[in-house]
Parts: C-alpha cells; sequence; structure tokens
C-alpha cells in the first residue's frame, strides 16, 4: 500500500531520539528512507525508531565513504542530520555543497539549541532544552520542583516532530515550484511552539508563572489524577460545566454545595483533600465501572503493559506488533493513503547492495568498497 509520502526519498544520518523519529515518522507514512548507519552499528529489530527504513553502513572517514553519501543525496529530495552544528560542514557534506549538488534539496538539521546562538556548539539533553524555554518551569506540583515530563516534550514533541512538519513543508514547496532549502529544527524553538496556548493563557493574566497552582497542570480538582484503594490511578478531566456536571453526579456530589463555584481556585486544595478520600475508597476498576464510557472526562491510568490492551486501543489499531516487539501504530490515519504496516528494522547495512546499485554502481565497485572498508 503507498503511503502519502510515496515516492519521496530521505536520506537519514543515523542519531539518536528525535532524528530517528522524524525517519520514522516520514517512513511510516511511505517516505523510501535510507539510513546511513556508522561502522558497528547494530540495530534491533524492535526498536519502533528503526523501523521501516533501509540500511547503508558507510565510513565516511574515508573520502570513498563521502563520495557515496554524496552520491545518494544527489538522488534525494531530503536528508535528515542530528550533529552539532559545522559537523557536517567539516566533513564535505554541508548545505552548500549538497544544493549545489541538488538545488531542490531539503537539508533538514535536527539540534537541541539551533544551529545559531550562544548555546549552539554545546552539549544539552531535552531537560536543558525545555528549560530555556519555559515549559519545565510549568510542569510539577504545586511546591515542588520542577518535574521532567520524560523526553516527550523537546525531544519528540518541539524536536522530531516538527522536523518531520517542516521536511513535509519544504518538500510541498519545491513540488509546488519552490527551491530546495534547510531547515533549522531546535527542540528550544519547537518546545517553546507547544506551549503555544498556556503563553496565551499568561498574557491574558489566566495563567500564574508557577506549576501546580493552574486548572491544567494539577491545581484544579476536576483536572487531575488520584490514587485507588488498589495503589492505581485515575484521571478526571472535567473543565466544562456540562460534564462537571455528570462527574458530580457520578459521584454521588450533585448536592454538595462545597462543589458548585467549580472555578474558584481558592478552594480548589480542600476540593482535591475530598476527591482524593473519596477515589481512595475503591479500586481503579470499581471507578471505571462508574465512570469509564460517558462524558465525566474520565480514565484510567494505564501503565505501558497495560495500554495495548484497552477496549478502545484495540479497536482502534493503536498499537501494532513488529519483530515480536509492541509498538505505536503510524498515525495520524488517511482516509485513502494509509501505507503499509510497519517492518521492523533489519540488519545494518543489509540493503546495501541494492541501494548502490540503484545509484549505478557496478557490482565490482561496490565488492572493492566493502573490500576497502568504505562499505559495511
Amino acid at each position: 500500500m503507498a503511503g502519502t509520502l510515496d515516492g519521496i526519498r530521505i536520506i537519514e544520518f543515523a542519531g539518536i531520539g528525535p532524528g530517528p523519529f522524524c525517519g520514522m515518522m516520514l517512513a511510516d507514512h511511505g517516505a523510501e528512507v535510507i539510513r546511513i548507519d556508522r561502522p558497528g552499528a547494530r540495530l534491533s529489530a524492535g526498536d519502533a525508531l528503526s523501523r521501516s527504513r533501509r540500511s547503508v553502513v558507510l565510513d565516511m572517514k574515508q573520502a570513498a565513504g563521502l563520495e557515496v553519501a554524496r552520491a545518494l543525496c544527489r538522488k534525494a529530495d531530503g536528508l535528515i542530520e542530528g550533529y552539532r552544528p559545522g559537523v557536517m560542514e567539516r566533513l564535505g557534506l554541508g548545505p552548500d555543497v549538497l544544493l549545489e549538488d541538488n538545488p531542490k534539496l531539503v537539508y533538514g538539521r535536527m539540534t537541541g539549541w539551533g544551529q545559531t546562538g550562544p548555546l549552539a556548539p554545546h552539549a544539552g539533553h531535552d531537560i536543558n532544552y525545555i528549560s530555556i524555554s519555559g515549559v519545565l518551569h510549568t510542569v510539577g506540583a504545586a511546591g515542588g520542583k520542577p518535574a521532567p515530563p520524560v523526553n516527550y516534550v523537546g525531544d519528540f514533541g518541539g524536536g522530531g516532530m516538527m522536523l518531520a512538519f517542516g521536511m513535509v513543508s519544504a518538500l510541498l514547496s519545491v513540488r509546488m515550484g519552490g527551491a530546495g532549502q534547510v531547515i533549522d529544527a531546535a527542540m528550544t524553538d519547537g518546545s517553546a511552539l507547544i506551549a503555544g496556548m498556556i503563553w496565551a493563557e499568561f498574557a491574558a493574566g489566566r495563567w500564574q508563572d508557577r506549576a501546580g497552582v493552574n486548572t491544567l497542570d494539577g491545581g484544579a480538582h476536576f483536572y487531575d489524577t488520584y490514587v485507588c484503594s488498589d495503589g492505581r490511578y485515575i484521571s478526571v478531566g472535567a473543565i466544562e460545566a456540562p460534564f462537571y456536571a455528570l462527574l458530580r453526579s457520578r459521584l454521588g456530589l450533585g448536592d454538595d454545595a462545597e462543589f458548585d463555584d467549580q472555578l474558584d481556585a481558592a478552594a480548589w486544595p480542600k476540593l482535591k483533600q475530598r476527591l482524593a478520600a473519596l477515589f481512595a475508597t475503591r479500586s481503579r476498576d470499581e471507578w471505571c465501572a462508574v465512570l469509564e464510557g460517558c462524558d465525566a472526562c474520565f480514565a484510567p491510568v494505564l501503565s505501558l503493559a497495560e495500554a495495548p490492551h484497552h477496549p478502545h486501543n484495540v479497536a482502534r489499531g493503536t498499537f501494532v506488533t513488529v519483530n515480536g516487539a509492541v509498538q505505536p501504530a503510524p498515525a495520524p490515519r488517511f482516509s485513502r493513503t494509509n501505507a503499509a504496516p510497519p517492518r521492523g528494522a533489519g540488519a545494518a547495512s543489509a540493503d546495501a547492495v541494492e541501494v548502490l546499485a540503484g545509484l549505478g554502481y557496478a557490482p565490482d565497485r561496490i565488492d572493492a568498497l566493502r573490500t576497502a572498508g568504505v562499505l559495511g
């Protein structure tokens, strides 16, 4: 089955985290993604971030290896790389060189700090990038320290997914007659953008500049998680008045006047204590029987082991099994052009002969590259 990106060829210079996530998204939707792996690379057949690619191992410390990489980019629609600024230039594979070779190339660059700015040359990780964008400051319990939201916001939401959007946008521009260009995807920029609604609320005076005291950060009694009698958790998010009224009704609190003024923030701490005591009287499954499947805006908090088995996820096929490993399925869904199911990663450089033959390399030349250690 052909996906929405069928016919698009992307060269991915192998990295970790957000770069491979971008490559996964493009491959999930039909792009041909050829990953250039380093010598010694070992790929896991069950790794979601490595799925649906073709692999070529190249020693780019050798001139012949660089020439193969350059030849691949000449025949590509785009490339993605996640090295520190200047690394690709020092290799001789910077944008100036590759865009001269291929003026319609979309050159995607994925970094934490971005290609410019005083921090650009330095190391960092998701927690650092979302710190300076203001995002980490908004996550955590009232009066406590900021709580890292794993690496979802910087690496993947503000990084890899933002680069995937940039790649598709620039590829569309080329298809409409535009020239190739460089995409500078910085996790600092992307995570700041993801927080756009909170910045709007803050500007309007509806968001306090501290964590755990606002409507959506666990400050409100009607938007939080609660522990049940069995030690497992449930979540409620009954923001709108009709949903809040239904939640109260299902909990037997419809006539309790203390819950009438939903948006009185001064009352939230006490109301949270009351709901906490109530939810602690039953198990998570018992509360599911009371609240799940109605407009009370309720859901059980499922573990990674549990989530693939929830009836809603099963019905939608939210998770797939690839080479024995459970993985999130490609998203979003398309009505006409969903790609074939993901396939697991093969061995590193398993596709080298086929890929180089497609560039016009003769068998004896491929053998020579392999003998010289250029081709893994």
